[in-house]
């Protein structure tokens, strides 16, 4: 696990969203701290794996957090981000594909604070990329 600071964790296992989602966040330079992982069970272990490191580890700004994982869901991820003292105020932003109300529902109930549907067309995904980043990294002020 690195203890490198990272201002955004993409969870994504899909390599071609998370390309798109990079190059989207390189257009505004939002991109120079984005620490990827391709798996819920990899995003555990960055997070909680070794407790002593992670303790020693600032948290990022922002997590973008796919809910079709493999290995672990991401409602089980962002079960686990907020359940935890040390992650429960590091902002999770649900990035997926499903338009399922229950998603939704469930997303926000365990403390999601924002969800986006990933747009199909190409244009749209970068616009949203891109509006997720002026506001996560440029006009939200994150709890010091």
């Amino acid at each position: 696990m690195s203890t490198l600071p990272c201002e955004i964790v993409l969870v994504e296992d899909s390599d071609e969203d998370a390309e798109l989602t990079l190059r989207a966040l390189k257009r505004r330079n939002f991109a120079n701290a984005v620490h990827r992982l391709a798996d819920g069970a990899a995003a555990l272990d960055f997070f909680f794996q070794d407790d002593a490191e992670a303790a020693a580890k600032t948290p990022p700004r922002v997590v973008l957090l796919d809910l079709k994982l493999p290995k672990v869901s991401g409602l089980d991820i962002l079960r686990r981000l907020k359940s935890e003292a040390r992650t429960r105020t590091v902002p999770v932003v649900i990035l997926t594909s499903s338009k399922e109300d229950r998603d939704l529902t469930e997303a926000y109930r365990l403390g999601a604070n924002s969800y986006i549907v990933k747009p199909v067309e190409f244009d749209k995904f970068v616009q949203a990329i891109e509006t997720f980043g002026m506001y996560w990294m440029l006009v939200n002020q994150p709890e010091p």
